[in-house]
């Protein structure tokens, strides 16, 4: 006989088993015990807390940074049938007080709070007068002053532990190296908490980094091999956003921005429709995305260099979410390095926390240069061993090959040297190629004895040696110099020839061509026969339509996976449409005759 959690599994959600950990983090958290969950985006975080919550006693309360993020969770958890609510600053007075009376009186399963309601004097002393099931503390990251996403309200929730201590709390996170996830089980009393770390991988997604040539010529042809697909882009100001979002819509694509800047209302709306409608390209800044559940994002692409390799794994998470095929792709310059490396050096943090922000920037572009599989570098970074040849790298599709570059590495560090150690690298590169600019000129750099010396390599090469060199930490970017290269402490051995260095060699432009035209993250729809496709896309045109009657996201009436396994299965009654994975009760019973109906029509 099933477990009560196993059982709740089939008949809510629509699932017949557990996936990994899940079924261990479920029963612990009944039980009453503490937990703190690392699981990867996608990975099903969010059953942990569901199941315990309707299974205990009481209300689960649910502490979620981000209110569309809490709005999307609710409503997807009322179409399974779930008595689930929110407070935040979206209801009126009114609204919350029906909310409180509904917890009162124990009519709620879920109640999502925002951290800052939550530690209102009214809701601390609401919450004493309820019966609660359990805490969950989402994106608990939030809680690192070191993390990508420090939110300082999150470090006052011990007071849930202080106040009521017999109530058992759950941490869920699908981004924390291990620095983090000590600090989260500090900050929030969990030292003594079970941990469930799950892997990080996430085999579905394609990895795949390239040098920045002509940024947006190179996302539109990469924006090729998914056309109809919905994706995000991410931009590293608000100015890039807004340019990319028209030059994107000039070319067909149906984008829109999205960033801190843009009017709140036009904001929202271009996030819901990114949810509601299939198809749209968000481009933002990374104000968008954290606790994003939309399940279909076949691609995230970044245009411009993220900040760490915590933020760049975050934001390709929130691609294949479903586990069908995805694409996570960025493009990158020594610009990009400089940018950051400026933004970083003028802010207002500490230096203790700028040191720490420049050393992850320089580990992201190590991994950037990287020859070797993207998915080991990446989880290695996470502190979970990979044997590498993962198959799905661009790495590992394509293995990069590489050359001696100590001779030209020795040139390139000995004309920033001569030149002063004042200049770019373009600068630099006039020098060695032997270009008499009217720079060049005007400052004798063409008496230098490095002048020509470097007339074996072209631009593009010498741009690779340079990118190459601050990856290795051997030249670094003088921010107060408007990002002038100069040496650091380890190019002494290089430049005494003590040391060798092999360099990636750059894909030429034919072979990248190439791969422009392979669809990394191909629709799954792409191996169903004719008859299954049919099927498919009127499930979605369906979908749509009752998407927008009811003004939800289209996920939460039916995942992409369910509707493909619907068309493939073709099932002819209920009992065999509820046999399909992430149909449960409550949705057969509100979906199943219209289902039933468009598969007879498109027989």
């Amino acid at each position: 006989m099933p477990s009560p959690a196993l059982e709740l599994l089939h008949r809510v959600f629509g699932h017949t088993a557990f996936r990994g950990e899940q079924a261990q983090i479920v029963q612990h958290v009944i039980d009453g015990g503490d937990a703190l969950v690392l699981m990867p985006t996608g990975g099903g975080k969010s059953l942990c807390y569901q199941i315990p919550s309707l299974i205990r006693e009481g209300c689960g309360l649910v502490v979620s940074p981000l209110i569309a993020l809490m709005q999307d969770q609710v409503e997807a958890m009322r179409q399974l049938g779930v008595r689930a609510a929110y407070l935040n600053s979206t209801l009126s007075s009114e609204d919350a007080a029906e909310v409180e009376r509904q917890l009162l009186a124990g009519e709620l399963d879920l109640l999502y709070v925002a951290p800052e309601r939550l530690l209102s004097g009214r809701c601390l002393n609401l919450i004493d007068r309820a019966k609660i099931a359990l805490f969950a503390i989402d994106e608990a990251h939030c809680v690192s002053q070191w993390g990508h996403d420090f939110r300082p309200e999150y470090r006052e929730l011990t007071i849930l532990h202080e106040r009521w201590p017999d109530i058992p709390r759950i941490a869920l996170t699908a981004t924390a190296d291990e620095p983090t996830q000590r600090e989260i089980a500090e900050r929030l009393t969990l030292e003594d908490a079970r941990r469930f770390v799950s892997s990080f991988d996430r085999p579905n997604v394609r990895y795949r980094v390239v040098h920045k040539d002509n940024g947006t010529r190179q996302l539109l042809d990469f924006l090729a091999g998914h056309r109809d697909e919905s994706g995000i882009v991410y931009a590293f100001s608000r100015k890039r956003v807004e340019s990319v979002a028209e030059q994107l819509a000039a070319a067909g694509i149906k984008a829109l921005p999205y960033h801190a800047g843009i009017d709140a209302g036009v904001r929202a709306a271009n996030q819901r429709r990114f949810l509601q409608e299939d198809g749209v390209v968000m481009v933002a800044t990374i104000a968008f995305g954290m606790g994003i559940d939309k399940p279909d994002v076949r691609f995230v692409a970044h245009i411009d260099l993220p900040k760490s390799i915590e933020g760049y794994y975050q934001e390709t998470g929130r691609a294949g979410r479903d586990g069908e095929p995805a694409e996570a792709w960025l493009c990158y310059g020594l610009g990009d390095v400089v940018n950051l490396r400026q933004l970083i050096q003028q802010g207002e943090a500490g230096e203790e926390r700028k040191r720490l922000e420049l050393r992850k920037l320089d580990s992201l572009l190590g991994f950037c240069e990287s020859t070797e599989c993207r998915r080991k570098a990446l989880l290695g970074w996470f502190g979970e061993p990979h044997p590498g040849n993962c198959g799905n790298c661009d790495n590992c599709m394509e293995p990069p090959q590489s050359w001696d570059g100590t001779t030209a590495a020795r040139k390139a560090l000995s004309c920033v040297y001569r030149t002063g150690q004042r200049f770019g690298a373009g600068h630099v590169i006039d020098v060695l190629r032997g270009t008499a600019t009217e720079k060049v000129t005007r400052f004798g750099h063409e008496a230098l004895s490095t002048f020509g010396i470097g007339s074996d390599l072209d631009v593009k090469q010498w741009s690779s040696v340079f990118r190459q060199l601050v990856a290795a930490g051997l030249l670094e970017a003088d921010i107060e110099r408007h990002g002038a290269l100069r040496l650091t402490a380890d190019s002494a051995p290089v430049l005494r020839g003590e040391r060798e260095l092999r360099f990636r060699t750059e894909a030429p432009k034919a072979a990248r061509a190439s791969t422009r035209k392979t669809r990394g993250g191909a629709a799954p729809m792409i191996d169903m026969d004719p008859a299954s496709l049919l099927r498919f896309n009127a499930l979605r045109e369906w979908r749509s339509t009752t998407a927008r009657e009811q003004n939800v996201p289209a996920y939460v009436i039916f995942h992409d996976s369910t509707l493909r396994a619907i068309a493939e299965n073709a099932p002819d009654d209920l009992d065999d449409l509820g046999r399909i994975p992430g149909i449960g009760v409550s949705k057969l019973d509100r979906y199943g005759e219209a289902v039933l109906q468009h598969l007879l029509d498109h027989g």
